[in-house]
C-alpha cells in the first residue's frame, strides 16, 4: 500500500480535516482516504428508470408536448 505525505498543509484545513474526521469516526488517514476516494470515482451511470421523477415539480402545470415544440422552433430558428 502506498504512502502519501502532504508538506505545506495549512493548519486551519488540518484543523478541519481533524474535525470531519472525528464527526465521521475515522482517523485522519481514513478520513483523507475516503475523500479522495468518492473525489476520484467514477459515478455510477444512471438508468432511464432511476430518473423517474426527477425535476417532477419544475413540469408541474406544463403541457410536455407544446415544451417540445418550443424547443424544436427554437433550435431551428
Amino acid at each position: 500500500m502506498a504512502t502519501l505525505n502532504v508538506k505545506g498543509l495549512p493548519d486551519a484545513l488540518y484543523k478541519r480535516l481533524q474535525a470531519r474526521a472525528k464527526r465521521d469516526r475515522r482517523s485522519v488517514a481514513q478520513e483523507v482516504t475516503h475523500i479522495l476516494t468518492e473525489a476520484l470515482e467514477t459515478p455510477k451511470a444512471l438508468s432511464i428508470l432511476d430518473l423517474r421523477g426527477l425535476g417532477k415539480e419544475q413540469w408541474a402545470g406544463q403541457d410536455a408536448a407544446e415544451h417540445v415544440e418550443r424547443e424544436r422552433t427554437a433550435w431551428d430558428s
